[in-house]
């Protein structure tokens, strides 16, 4: 079957498969997804890519509103001693620098198509403590996945990338 895509306001897309059409967002969005890209864009319009040029990543959405999110650079820094308790200094400062996970609870308003997410837990606390952060979903179809993370504190945003890693 042939699949299009129909964009529906400003970079938002929807499925064109007739079947994922009749199907909510929050349905169209359960399953698994690996990482394609990462992009950060300033208020001033620099922008970079935090993981790198070939992030490695998976998002997992479960059909009762539980998520579970990891993203990294490709290649992560390694521990001398082969023991995650005893990394250097320098060595834990790059791990942290290349990657994040976390996980909890997402809830998607059909209606503008914006995911609000509560981290129940998150190797970097601070993010975690932050309720009701909101993704901005630009595309969603059978097998990609696109949504920004408006950073405003500190005038970023992240634009991800996905592709569907199995059918949920």
């Amino acid at each position: 079957m042939h699949e299009a895509s129909v964009t529906v306001g400003p970079g938002l897309a929807l499925s064109g498969d007739a079947s994922a059409q009749q199907k909510s967002a929050k349905e169209q969005i359960v399953g698994a997804w690996t990482l394609v890209s990462v992009t950060s864009e300033m208020d001033d319009g620099k922008t970079g890519e935090p993981f790198g040029p070939s992030p490695k990543g998976v998002i997992i959405f479960s059909n009762d509103g539980h998520f579970s999110l990891f993203q990294s650079r490709a290649e992560i820094p390694k521990i001398a001693a082969n023991d995650r308790a005893k990394a250097t200094a320098e060595e834990a400062q790059g791990i942290v620098a290349s990657s994040i996970a976390y996980y909890g609870t997402y809830s998607i308003d059909e209606n503008t198509r914006a995911m609000v997410v509560n981290l129940s837990a998150s190797t970097y606390a601070n993010v975690a403590a932050i309720p009701n952060q909101k993704r901005t979903i630009t595309l969603l179809t059978s097998d990609e996945l696109k949504f920004d993370n408006p950073r405003t504190p500190n005038g970023m945003t992240l634009r991800t990338a996905w592709k569907r890693a199995a059918a949920p």
